[in-house]
């Protein structure tokens, strides 16, 4: 199923996301089909995802421009400068904030839960988790949703990445994506970054949950776990969710912290989907005693340990999971996200793609649950906004594999307006070999 609405805005310092009709159209890649210097070449419009689009991509490219016409979505609201400015204080080195919000986000609304039923018991206080999100009196951070909690009233908790909306899945029926540009010095230009806004509040849950559990709460201190890519293939995301979550921490423990006693943070590293860190990790916090686990970030990795957390009646929150398999996954209502999921990527990446004009479009994907998965959405989404079958050309690749010559080598031969990569660290090898053969962001 399509869902609703994709809405554009241009970001402008401060300002409000601006909501117009989206019709693709005159983005900075738009040379589709054109000369590339004068030289009669095709100029090749690249195009990255969440996985790659950030500044330590950057750092892989030494020649100036080697990434200036690369442009892509990525889940992302944006976010207010005092916001940011608040992230580095907890850490000051941030270069992006890539999941930043999302991470703040579900911590603050797991909180909320646990207060709103009164204990720090996964399996009671899930039942609070969506209803966090929508209805009720309208809130914009814990100070002022706890209050309403402690009035016996209902918060609809707009967050920092709203408008939040859960739906019964315990995901974003709603989401904001940012449409990232790189510079000629091979970072992110943020002067160009777009939002657009994708699905449709119309699909959130109609169910609020439980009523407010008043009086005192039962149970000790609401204690929080991360499992977050520290080192291996996202270890880039990693600073961003950490502050994140840090910061949320901070704001509700300065409130009065959960269930009447400062809220506790146990941290861990999940590595990647190519070791067994998260594994180790999560039985070390189940060890330890947590309520809720943040992470991972990988849907892969992800996959690897809900059972685990889960089975063990430990609430997940992954601000950054897209597949849409955790969508009919059964995890004994115990996991959520804030991450919206491919399904509605797809739609802001398709929407790009063909509103630069783009007419052929070559596929380059990771073989694991997200790479798969915002593949095959967004060839759906091309194929619905008018492109064929015969147009697209789809390799799933291996992200462990030496090199990427073939793949690369049966692009140059498909003659693609535009290359789209879905991938994590290894997407540098791949765009170094676009660059070399022609049809890369280099410009």
């Amino acid at each position: 199923m399509r869902i609703g609405t994709i809405t554009r805005g241009v970001a402008v310092s401060g300002a409000a996301l601006l909501a117009v009709a989206a019709c693709g159209g005159g983005g900075s890649n738009s040379s589709s089909g054109a000369s590339a210097g004068g030289s009669g070449e095709k100029q090749v419009n690249v195009y990255g995802t969440d996985g790659n689009m950030g500044n330590a991509l950057g750092q892989d490219f030494q020649d100036k421009g080697s990434l200036a016409g690369m442009s892509g979505t990525t889940p992302l609201t944006n976010l207010s400068g005092n916001f940011k400015d608040r992230l580095k204080t907890v850490d000051p080195n941030l270069q992006d904030y890539n999941y930043a919000g999302e991470s703040y986000d579900a911590v603050v609304i797991t909180a909320l839960a646990a207060t709103a039923a009164g204990t720090n018991n996964a399996n009671t206080f899930k039942a609070y988790v969506n209803g966090i999100t929508f209805g009720g009196e309208k809130c914009s951070d814990y100070a002022s949703c706890v209050k309403i909690l402690q009035g016996g009233g209902n918060p609809d908790y707009e967050g920092v990445t709203g408008p939040l909306s859960f739906a019964d899945a315990g995901e974003p029926a709603q989401a904001s994506f940012g449409l990232l540009h790189f510079g000629e010095d091979n970072k992110l230009d943020d002067s160009k970054t777009e939002y657009v806004l994708a699905g449709d509040v119309a699909n959130a849950s109609s169910n609020e949950g439980p009523a407010v559990v008043t009086g005192a709460p039962t149970g000790g201190p609401l204690v929080i776990g991360t499992l977050l890519p520290l080192t291996g293939s996202l270890a880039f995301l990693g600073p961003p969710e950490v502050a994140g979550v840090k910061l949320a921490i901070q704001d509700i423990n300065a409130a009065g912290g959960a269930l009447g006693q400062p809220v506790q943070l146990v941290e861990g590293d999940s590595g990647d989907a190519s070791t067994d860190t998260a594994t180790q990790t999560v039985d070390r916090l189940l060890q330890s005693g947590v309520n809720a686990i943040i992470g991972a970030a990988s849907s892969a990795v992800s996959l690897t340990v809900i059972d685990r957390i889960t089975g063990a009646g430990v609430l997940e929150f992954s601000p950054a999971n897209t597949s849409d398999t955790f969508t009919t996954y059964n995890d004994n209502g115990l996991y959520f996200r804030t991450a919206p999921p491919d399904l509605l990527q797809a739609q802001a990446l398709a929407d790009l793609i063909t509103g630069d004009g783009n007419n052929t479009v070559g596929i380059l994907a990771l073989n694991d649950p997200y790479g798969t998965g915002l593949a095959d959405n967004t060839e759906k989404d091309l194929i619905s906004a008018g492109l064929s079958q015969g147009d697209i050309k789809k390799i799933i690749y291996d992200p462990n594999a030496a090199n990427y010559d073939a793949e690369v080598q049966q692009m140059v031969d498909f003659k693609p307006d535009a290359v789209v990569v879905i991938g994590f660290e290894e997407s540098s090898k791949i765009i170094q070999g676009l660059n070399a053969q022609g049809i890369g962001p280099q410009r």
